[in-house]
C-alpha cells in the first residue's frame, strides 16, 4: 500500500544536478526500494509502503530504516555504505541535508561494477573454488559475531516461516490447491521430525540476528574481497533465524542454478570453520523452506501483473519443484576414499560428494583438514613433521571415524577422505558404517608411482602437506589386504566418478558387499 506520493522526490533524485554530476542517472526499482546510479555513487531510498512485513509509511520510519541498513551492512561490507542523507523541503525546494522539513531519506553507497555481483559471476560461469571458499569462511565469521537471540524455540522460529509460506501460497493462482496442501503437509511432517534438534540448537545459541537474505545477488566482490550486503534491516523477526537457515539460502540458490559442486563446497568449508556439525542434517529441510519462500514470492509477482508473467510462472514452479525434491528423505550412506598421496583422493571426494545423500550432498570428512584443525591452524598452513607422527595420525583417524558416526547417526551421508593405508584405519571406518547400519563403499585409488611423484611434486596450495619424501615412505609400506574396490586413478575425474556412482547409489547390495564384518 502506498501511503504518500514520492514522485517529487524521485524527480529530484533522477536529476544529476542533485549530486553535482553532469552524467545520466540510472534508476532501478524493487518492491520496497528505488536505487539511483550516478557517477561513482549509488543512492538508495525506501518506497513509502506499508506491508505485513515492512513499514516505510512515514519519513521518520524511512530515516530510521536507512540508518539501520547502513549500521548493519557496514559490518559485513565496510566501505561500501557511506552515509544517510535527509531530504528536506523549504517552500517548494527539496535539498539533501537541508534545514527544512523532513520529507524522505536516501542512503549513499559506493557504486561498484555490477559484474562483481556473485549472481553475475555465476551466470558467466566464473565462480571458482577459491572464491567460494572465501565466501564460506566470511559467512562463518559473520555468524560467529552475530547477536544471539532467545525469543522463541527453534522449531517455533521455523514454524513461523512455514506459516508465512502457507499464507503466501494461498494468495497465488500459480499453484493449485491440492499441490499446495500436499507441500504444506510435508513441511509440517518434516518440522515435527526436526523439532527437537531445532529447539536444542536455539538453546545452544544457534538462532541469531542474521543477514536474512543471503543469496548470490547480495554478495559482491568489493575491494578484492567477497562481501555481504543488502541484509534485511526492516524486520528483525525475519532476520532472526538459525545460522544454518541463513546459510541455506545461498546453498539453495547455488543448487537451483545447477551449481551443486559449489553448494557442496560452501557447505563443507562453512562447517569446517564453524564447527556446527550437529546441524548438517537440517540443511536439506532448510533449503526446502528457502525454495518455498522463493516460490511464493515469485508467484506473488505474477499476481501483481508483471509483464514477465510467463517467465515468472516458470521460475516459481521450478522453486516449487525444488522444495518438493528437497523434502524427500534420502537414506544415509558412508563412502571411504583411500589412496597414497597424489592419487587424487580429495578431488574425487569433492566430485562424488555432490552425488551422495540429500542436497547439498555429503559431508566430507578429510584427514588433512582434521589434522590442521587439531593444531589450531588454517587448512593451508604447513605443519611441522612432528604433526605427522604415528600417535598424531592415530588421533586423526579416530576423529574421522567419530565424526562420521555422529553424522550417520543423525541421518546424514559422509565421504571419508584419507590415505587409509593401514588395515586398522580401514576397519575403523567400516565399523562406523556397520554400527550406524548404513551402506558402506570403500574405494582405493591406485596409480603408477611415476604419476604420484609428478602430482605431488607439482602440487601447490591446498590442505595437504605431502612431499615426495612422504610419498616415498608410503610406497615402502605394505597396505595389506583390502576388500575395498580398486579404482585406476590416472584418469579424468569424471571417468572415475562415473565408475564409482553406480556402486554407491541405487545398488545398495553391491555397496554393502564392500564392507567387512567383525
Amino acid at each position: 500500500m502506498i501511503t504518500e506520493n514520492q514522485d517529487i522526490v524521485v524527480d529530484m533524485l533522477k536529476d544529476p544536478a542533485t549530486y553535482g554530476e553532469a552524467g545520466p542517472v540510472e534508476a532501478i526499482e524493487t518492491h520496497i526500494s528505488r536505487i539511483f546510479l550516478v557517477g561513482q555513487r549509488a543512492f538508495k531510498m525506501k518506497r513509502a509502503v506499508k506491508l505485513p512485513y515492512v513499514d516505510f509509511s512515514t519519513p521518520e520510519l524511512r530515516v530510521a530504516a536507512c540508518e539501520k541498513e547502513v549500521e548493519l551492512n557496514s559490518r559485513t561490507a565496510p566501505g561500501l555504505y557511506l552515509d544517510v542523507h535527509r531530504i528536506t523541503r523549504a517552500g517548494d525546494r527539496l535539498a539533501l541535508d537541508g534545514s527544512g522539513e523532513l520529507v524522505d531519506a536516501v542512503i549513499e553507497m559506493v557504486r561498484f561494477d555490477q559484474s562483481n555481483l556473485l549472481d553475475r559471476i555465476a551466470a558467466a560461469g566464473a565462480l571458482t573454488p577459491a572464491l567460494m571458499t572465501r565466501v564460506a569462511r566470511m559467512i562463518a565469521q559473520y555468524h560467529r559475531g552475530a547477536d544471539v537471540i532467545h525469543a522463541a524455540g527453534g522449531s517455533a522460529n521455523i514454524g513461523g516461516v512455514l506459516e508465512i509460506n502457507s499464507a503466501g501460497f494461498a494468495t497465488s493462482h500459480v499453484f493449485d490447491g491440492k499441490e499446495i496442501e500436499t507441500l504444506n503437509a510435508t513441511f509440517r511432517t518434516a518440522l515435527a521430525r526436526h523439532a527437537g534438534l531445532l529447539d536444542r540448537r536455539e538453546a545452544a545459541g544457534r538462532v541469531r540476528r542474521c543477514h536474512g537474505d543471503l543469496h548470490l545477488r547480495n554478495i559482491c566482490v568489493f575491494d578484492g574481497e567477497p562481501r555481504l550486503f543488502d541484509c534485511i534491516e526492516f524486520n528483525d523477526q525475519i532476520a532472526t533465524v538459525d545460522v544454518l537457515y541463513d546459510l541455506a539460502f545461498l546453498l539453495m540458490d547455488l543448487w537451483h542454478r545447477g551449481l551443486p559442486e559449489f553448494a557442496n563446497l560452501v557447505m563443507n568449508r562453512y562447517l569446517d570453520d564453524a564447527d556446527d556439525e550437529d546441524g548438517f542434517i537440517l540443511l536439506p529441510f532448510f533449503m526446502a523452506v528457502r525454495a518455498a519462500v522463493r516460490a511464493h514470492v515469485t508467484a506473488t509477482q505474477v499476481e501483481e501483473g508483471s509483464r514477465d508473467s510467463t517467465k515468472l510462472i516458470a521460475e516459481a514452479r521450478s522453486y516449487f519443484r525444488l522444495a518438493q525434491a528437497l523434502l524427500v528423505e534420502t537414506p544415509p550412506r558412508l563412502v571411504a576414499i583411500g589412496g597414497l598421496s597424489g592419487s587424487g583422493k580429495t578431488t574425487v571426494a569433492e566430485a562424488i560428494a555432490t552425488q551422495i545423500g540429500a542436497p547439498p550432498g555429503a559431508r566430507i570428512v578429510e584427514s588433512d583438514r582434521i589434522r590442521k584443525a587439531m593444531h589450531g591452524v588454517p587448512a593451508e598452513t604447513k605443519l611441522p613433521d612432528k604433526a605427522y607422527r604415528p600417535g598424531v595420525s592415530e588421533r586423526v583417524y579416530r576423529q574421522i571415524a567419530w565424526r562420521s558416526e555422529l553424522i550417520l547417526a543423525e541421518g546424514g551421508s559422509v565421504v571419508a577422505d584419507a590415505v587409509f593405508d593401514r588395515s586398522e584405519d580401514r576397519d575403523r571406518i567400516e565399523r562406523a558404517a556397520s554400527e550406524a547400519d548404513v551402506p558402506f563403499a570403500g574405494f582405493w585409488l591406485a596409480a603408477d608411482p611415476s604419476v604420484l611423484w609428478r602430482r605431488v611434486s607439482e602440487r601447490r596450495g591446498g590442505p595437504s602437506d605431502a612431499t615426495v619424501d612422504i610419498l616415498s615412505r608410503q610406497l615402502q609400506r605394505d597396505a595389506g589386504a583390502s576388500t575395498w574396490r580398486k579404482i585406476e586413478a590416472d584418469r579424468k575425474v569424471g571417468e572415475i566418478t562415473a565408475e564409482m556412482v553406480p556402486l554407491i547409489e541405487g545398488k545398495t547390495s553391491t555397496a554393502m558387499s564392500f564392507r567387512k564384518t567383525g
